[in-house]
């Protein structure tokens, strides 16, 4: 355990790295999955054409696809960046599409007649989903959300090798490589460091299903 201690530093940089990877992601991925999801139960044709590709194209694309057009697709048209920004570019377009389905599944839980009644009294789709549909459908989309967002965190560790320096696969990396450590106890600080962001995610997802449910 030398190897971790003596390295405590990179595994605590890379930590912060990996977490405020996954901060934008998360956010990024919820905003735009929930958006897709209007989309897709939208009364508007072209909209729920839009949400129905995305989701059938990211789901079923690799996420190393995924970032690899992000990292080294989009400065072929003209998009350049750091590829910090790309990696959380690509797991947010690969993440929204499940929190997409998610959400959906959550707003098609809430039964017909809200929606109705929403309709009656003049409300617009829009004015409808967002104060009406939503609010209640949230209750029932904290457990599959809060597998989707665990299961991005675990994702986020493919970035590094895309030349995102500091997250937590790069320090392994460097110390594995550059320094000729032992990998064995330099992946267990690595996975140690995964476990300190999912465990207690998990955990807070876990009471905050407990919560809503209470609240019902």
């Amino acid at each position: 355990m030398n190897v971790i201690f003596e390295n405590f530093a990179l595994y605590r940089d890379g930590f912060f790295k990996t977490l405020l990877i996954c901060a934008y992601a998360m956010v990024g991925s919820l905003v735009l999955g929930t958006i897709l999801a209007g989309f897709r139960v939208s009364p508007v044709p072209p909209l729920r054409w839009v949400g129905t590709s995305w989701v059938n194209v990211f789901r079923n694309c690799p996420l190393t696809v995924v970032l690899f057009f992000c990292a080294f697709g989009l400065p072929e048209v003209g998009i350049n960046g750091a590829y910090f920004w790309f990696s959380i570019a690509a797991l947010v377009l690969y993440t929204s599409a499940f929190v997409c389905e998610a959400v959906r599944s959550g707003i098609n839980s809430v039964p017909a007649g809200q929606a109705e009644a929403a309709r009656a009294v003049g409300l617009t789709f829009g004015q409808s989903l967002t104060t009406i549909i939503l609010p209640q459908a949230v209750r029932t989309v904290v457990p599959p959300l809060g597998s989707v967002i665990i299961a991005m965190i675990k994702n986020s560790a493919i970035v590094g090798a895309f030349g995102v320096g500091g997250e937590l696969f790069a320090v392994s990396d460097t110390l594995t490589g550059s320094r000729g450590e032992a990998a064995l106890p330099v992946l267990t600080g690595v996975v140690v460091a995964y476990l300190l962001i999912t465990i207690p995610g998990g955990i807070f997802l876990g009471w905050l299903e407990r919560k809503v449910a209470i609240a019902r």
